[in-house]
């Protein structure tokens, strides 16, 4: 069996490709096709792992869900997670392979771009339809040579594309129609454009829609309106710009404000408190804009030492420290709030040793093995008052991502289980009181009864539809949206046609 293929791409970063692909899997899924997501190369540090530990970009992960099917570390064969300006840290195939500098990874191209044809081999031999998404634009000219994400994907794939502008940004002919006219040779991948993003009625754009194929001479294959509210997890941490994430929050709203290191990572952790009536999420870069919210939450990072230091030059280590409200940590935030974090190996900085913000009774050793496990534990039993210790013994699954291990008394978590294997480990840890605690585990707030408690202490109470949509609900929803404003036959003749 060979899987037909079709290819997006986007005239920049965060033109929507990745929630594109995402309904157009869940379409092909609802219409009884065999279908799966594919992204040869990804740079995120928003990431998921796998149920054998393989860890690939979040945005597949969501993708391979809309699909009905179990992501897989084939479906994004390379992932860059941005730790430092022009450095990454290298996953291949789901694991740590190496950290490189910019131009150390364009010296390996030739011996990663097997890695990716083999992973797109291996499905599309087992499923009939491939969803391939691209990487930033096809367009950079100082990158094309190397680029293994974009029109080198779709030559292997024969795989026809449809181009994705962004209108709401502005300049929607440009976008498209430079972008076109700077691929050259490659120009011919490209059979349809689609405009996404709008505001307002569609039909106030089809004198638009008649420029744009007037001149590229390709047809719009859709408009699609601007999804507010999805909830779906984003990519990219551009989507921390929207300016919804960093209003203020209204009067009788619950202010949660989330602080947005310089390599936050996971940010999608914080959706479910989004989606929960009457909670305000909000990004915060400094202790201005800190102001007095009900709670902290300190994210995942990248780079832990690298974004500690970035706390305290901002004065928002001070602010926090001094901040009389609850306080959590995931992650990298959650080794933050100790005592210290060691790097003797110099695996995480390049510094041996920092002080944590000392809320949290413990330190961190960085070494370089890199935990990527699913996770299912349960509550440990908190000595005190804690609001968690009616919650003892509940189950609670997440995921974790991390480099280094941190010893806590007493736990917050007792592991259970890692990738489906029985362990008796713990993690996490909180003061008596419960005010101040935080643990490894990703996903934590999507644990329904964890979060809502939690939310309780805060002042929280439960109104309209607490139980919001889940994940699969708000992908038929995004299916819906797109298959009513796209031009599916016409996608289809393309699809059947190929290259």
């Amino acid at each position: 069996m060979t899987a037909r293929a079709l290819m997006i791409q986007g005239s920049s970063s965060s033109a929507g490709k990745s929630l594109l692909v995402a309904a157009l899997c869940r379409i092909y899924r609802r219409r009884g096709q065999r279908v799966v997501p594919f992204k040869a190369q990804n740079m995120s540090n928003n990431s998921a792992v796998c149920r054998d530990g393989a860890e690939i970009g979040r945005a597949q992960a969501v993708q391979a869900v809309a699909a009905g099917v179990e992501p897989a570390a084939e479906m994004n064969p390379i992932l860059l997670k941005p730790q430092a300006d022009a450095q990454s840290q290298v996953v291949v195939l789901g694991r740590r392979w190496t950290t490189l500098e910019a131009k150390g990874y364009f010296r390996r191209r030739d011996e990663l771009w097997p890695v990716v044809t083999v992973a797109f081999d291996r499905l599309r031999s087992q499923y009939d339809l491939i969803i391939i998404e691209g990487a930033g634009s096809p367009a950079e000219l100082n990158l094309r040579d190397n680029d293994i994400a974009n029109m080198a994907m779709a030559r292997y794939a024969k795989a026809p594309v449809l181009l994705v502008g962004d209108i709401d940004r502005g300049g929607i002919f440009a976008q498209l129609l430079g972008t076109l006219d700077l691929l050259d040779a490659d120009r011919p991948f490209v059979r349809g454009l689609i405009v996404n993003k709008f505001r307002g009625d569609p039909a106030l754009f089809a004198r638009g829609v008649g420029i744009l194929e007037q001149r590229s001479r390709l047809p719009v294959v859709g408009v699609i309106p601007f999804l507010k509210n999805l909830a779906i997890p984003e990519e990219d941490a551009v989507a921390l710009d929207d300016t919804n994430l960093l209003a203020k929050a209204n009067p009788g709203e619950i202010d949660i404000a989330v602080l947005r290191f310089p390599r936050i990572s996971n940010f999608d952790d914080f959706d479910p408190l989004r989606a929960e009536p009457g909670i305000r999420v909000r990004y915060v870069e400094s202790s201005a804009s800190l102001g007095r919210p009900h709670a902290i939450v300190l994210p995942g990072s990248k780079s832990t030492m690298a974004d500690l230091h970035w706390l305290r030059q901002t004065g928002l280590a001070h602010a926090v420290v001094n901040a009389d409200c609850p306080i959590v940590g995931i992650c990298g935030g959650f080794q933050m709030l100790g005592k210290k974090l060691y790097d003797p190996d110099r695996v995480e900085s390049s510094v041996k040793e920092s002080d944590g913000l000392g809320l949290l009774p413990f330190t961190t050793t960085f070494y370089v093995a890199k935990q990527t496990c699913q996770v299912q534990a349960e509550i440990a039993p908190p000595p005190g008052r804690s609001w968690l210790v009616p919650l003892a013994g509940q189950p609670v699954t997440g995921y974790e991502i991390h480099m280094g291990k941190t010893a806590v008394t007493p736990p917050l978590l007792h592991i259970k289980q890692r990738n489906g294997i029985a362990v008796d480990e713990t993690d996490g840890t909180s003061t008596p009181d419960g005010r101040i605690w935080g643990c490894y585990l990703h996903a934590v707030f999507a644990n329904d009864l964890l979060r809502r408690t939690w939310l309780r202490t805060l002042g929280w109470t439960e109104s309209g539809n607490p139980e919001g949509l889940h994940l699969d609900q708000r992908l038929d929803c995004l299916a819906d949206a797109v298959e009513a404003a796209l031009d599916m036959d016409l996608i289809e003749q393309m699809i059947e046609q190929g290259l």
